[in-house]
């Protein structure tokens, strides 16, 4: 008992010795670098919102200023910029009517359009929406009947008259102006109901539906799940918890999520069963069949006789374009393409469309290893000519101008410097006349007129201001509307990310991203790295390549005594298609070898750069890619924070492993093809320290791929350390700031060697102005 009295009273004063030699971070430094959040916007002014067209080529958007915001109203056709009301007279008739006292600057709206007459404006308030004549600014309450559907799960004719919505597994019809409901179907039951986008990660109970142009008829489908496996999750609480389960297809299951397709006509309700197989659940971009309501890869013709539509295969490397009979449901196949891959329809947005008066169609394909448009014939499905070419990539296809047989659309890499930049260009449906609309370096965001006359674009770079403008479609510029002003916001010693590009793992291809460095950088100094990683593969790091004021806590991380890189990595999108396809079939590579490259070679350039201490975290897919770094490349990666990550994709939902690895298989030794490929297999090899995270309702990714990383490590005997959210999603919801904490100590104390401030609370501060939304 002496004896080992004797040795650890040695031992704990060492111990305290030890702790008391760690450098400490203070309450200040951390509050420093909160600073540096999303807070950092409220000091950024003449920041223009989305452009919202009316009629005869105007636009009105909302601008944010220093003293809050301020209403604009462009006539583009002349080339004019004013006020789109009297705020100030506004201000004082709504303090009238609420008792509440409001400037012209901060006008609480939380909805705000034009009427169709433009006489008037209305508004949501206090729960309440508002009417306000603009001749004598008064208000009264609005009881005008609404121009859409009031319900979330609703889905509106495009005449405003009707709205779709899901009960008990069938469609309904709701009149909005006498609130009459009609049963539209009558045969759906459980796990095979109508229009429900109920499959894998995607639950919910909005219609999906695509209307014809006429309101009179609605294309959907009848979605089978009846065979599918559930997933399963449980709250956490006082007494018996709370079990989910909700059908979830995985990789290799013999049953997923079928869609039987229908037109509906809803004036004398009818179901007409298009004469053709069931199609997997699934999308030509992206892994879900549903954007904002609505069907994805269906096109009607303009009087409602025919519906154009594109099937494709479960492991989506074969599209087969369509064209339906609305009356009789007969199918017509057109033409079809095959990837050895995965086959996109578009970067950004799907892109072909179907000119059913020329009988022709628009279509995307990146057989020549580029994303460029086709034009096929729709009668016979053969191929009239290409229309875009070259080694450059169209992001989207922005609109089509029949009578005159012009193409506009949105690329990227056409323009020199970084290839990520959108721009914006017409062409005629020939090939010929190819014109770049958006001369101006950086990343171009528009917003085309309805007439197709006009468009406003918002253009900027990470590290230059955005700029509003508003130019004809000739590519004549009318007017420059907004400068965002970073006066302010560099007063509070704000400073840009530094782009950068560096050659991927090949050594020669260029991949790009961003390097964020403390304010007070003593170039003298070494400083930690953290790779901030998403490896897609349908999307990277960097994502949006405009200006941002903050992106994530890059630029706090870096203010706590860090060099903070994101890249986006090979395999990435918006690129060539080689490109893209370089990890296929192997998303364990996870743009790993190119982040090692990257960091190496940025710093030869900054030596201020320590290689030796490198930390990795992500979110998701992110969070699946750290953990592979810190089990595959053990040596360069010493620190990670894997939070949400679908480290097993055997256990994350079907469309996404069968479309980026291919379907699952089995070799002769009974192994499948995604089982090298999942973390837990290599947890034994971690030396450095791992966090993990995960939302324990995580209905996006399972917890469970997190729980098998848990076990394999304890297996391995190996020291890991967890955060769990008990009845969180995703995200993490509100404990989303207790996990940046988190990281932020993590990072602090096992990478930078000091002791964190106990317990921070990181605040939300939003801007101010932002309660006008």
């Amino acid at each position: 008992m002496k004896q080992w009295s004797t040795f650890l009273v040695p031992a704990l004063l060492f111990g305290s010795v030890y702790a008391q030699q760690r450098p400490v971070m203070t309450t200040q430094d951390y509050a420093r670098a909160e600073r540096f959040l999303t807070a950092t916007q409220q000091y950024v002014d003449h920041v223009p919102g989305r452009p919202t067209w009316l009629s005869g080529d105007r636009f009105w958007y909302r601008n944010l200023i220093a003293q809050g915001s301020e209403f604009i109203l462009v006539n583009a056709a002349k080339g004019t910029r004013t006020p789109a009301f009297d705020q100030q007279k506004l201000a004082e008739s709504l303090s009238g009517v609420t008792n509440t006292k409001y400037t012209a600057w901060m006008l609480p709206f939380q909805e705000f359009t034009y009427a169709p007459d433009e006489k008037f404006i209305t508004f949501s308030a206090h729960g309440k929406s508002w009417k306000c004549d603009l001749k004598s600014y008064q208000i009264t309450a609005d009881t005008t009947p609404k121009n859409r559907a009031d319900r979330r799960n609703e889905t509106l004719s495009p005449d405003g008259k009707k709205s779709a919505f899901i009960k008990d597994y069938n469609l309904w019809l709701r009149d909005l102006s006498t609130g009459q409901l009609t049963q539209l179907t009558k045969d759906g039951v459980k796990d095979f109901g109508y229009a429900t986008d109920n499959a894998g990660w995607k639950h919910s109970d909005r219609a999906i539906v695509t209307w014809s142009p006429d309101s009179r008829k609605i294309a959907t489908f009848q979605q089978d799940e009846r065979a599918v496996g559930d997933m399963y999750l449980a709250t956490t609480n006082v007494g018996h918890p709370t079990l989910e389960a909700w059908k979830y297809p995985l990789p290799g299951d013999s049953a997923i999520a079928m869609i039987h397709r229908v037109i509906i006509e809803v004036e004398n309700p009818k179901v007409i069963r298009l004469q053709v197989s069931p199609d997997p659940h699934r999308s030509t971009l992206g892994d879900d069949i549903s954007r904002g309501g609505e069907l994805n890869d269906v096109q009607w013709s303009e009087d409602g006789s025919q519906l154009a539509f594109v099937s494709t295969s479960r492991d989506h490397k074969q599209e087969k374009v369509r064209i339906a009979d609305a009356v009789t449901g007969a199918v017509r196949e057109v033409f079809g393409e095959t990837s050895a891959t995965q086959f996109e329809s578009g970067q950004t947005a799907i892109s072909w469309k179907y000119l059913p008066k020329t009988k022709e169609l628009i279509w995307y394909s990146e057989r020549d290893n580029w994303g460029h448009l086709y034009l096929y014939d729709a009668t016979t499905g053969q191929l009239k000519n290409q229309i875009t070419k070259g080694d450059w990539v169209v992001l989207s296809l922005t609109d089509v101008d029949e009578k005159n047989r012009t193409i506009y659309f949105m690329a990227g890499g056409k323009e020199t410097g970084n290839p990520y930049f959108a721009h914006f260009y017409k062409v005629g449906f020939d090939g010929k006349n190819l014109v770049s609309l958006t001369p101006e370096p950086g990343n171009h965001q528009i917003s085309l007129s309805p007439s197709g006359n006009y468009f406003s674009d918002l253009y900027a770079q990470p590290d230059v201001p955005s700029v509003l403008t508003v130019r004809n479609t000739s590519g004549k510029l009318v007017a420059q509307l907004e400068k965002t002003d970073l006066t302010r916001l560099k007063a509070a010693g704000w400073k840009a990310p530094i782009p950068f590009s560096a050659k991927a793992h090949d050594g020669k291809t260029d991949v790009y991203g961003l390097l964020y460095t403390p304010t007070h950088l003593d170039p003298n100094k070494k400083y930690p790295v953290i790779d901030y990683i998403y490896p897609g593969p349908q999307g990277g790091s960097v994502g949006n390549w405009g200006f941002a004021a903050s992106r994530r806590d890059n630029q706090a991380l870096a203010e706590l005594g860090f060099i903070v890189v994101e890249l986006e990595g090979t395999s990435n999108p918006k690129r060539s298609k080689s490109f893209h396809d370089m990890s296929y079939g192997n998303m364990a590579e996870n743009t790993l070898p190119d982040q090692i490259s990257a960091i190496k070679q940025l710093a030869s350039t900054y030596a201020y750069m320590d290689t030796s201490k490198v930390g990795i975290w992500g979110h998701s897919g992110g969070g699946f890619a750290t953990a592979c770094a810190m089990f595959r490349y053990p040596d360069f990666f010493k620190v990670g924070i894997s939070e949400s990550g679908n480290h097993d994709n055997r256990n994350y939902e079907d469309d996404w492993g069968e479309r980026y690895i291919g379907l699952e298989t089995k070799g002769k030794d009974g192994k499948s093809n995604y089982e090298n490929q999942a973390n837990q297999v290599h947890a034994k090899n971690l030396k450095g320290k791992l966090m993990l995270a995960h939302g324990m309702m995580d209905d996006n990714v399972p917890p469970y791929n997190t729980l098998l990383v848990v076990e394999a490590l304890e297996k391995a005997n190996k020291d890991y350390d967890l955060v769990i959210f008990p009845n969180s999603r995703h995200g993490f919801g509100a404990y989303s700031n207790y996990m940046m904490r988190r990281r932020w100590d993590y990072f602090v104390r096992h990478l930078l060697g000091a002791e964190p401030p106990k317990e921070y609370l990181i605040k939300s501060v939003a801007d101010p102005r932002n309660e006008v939304k």
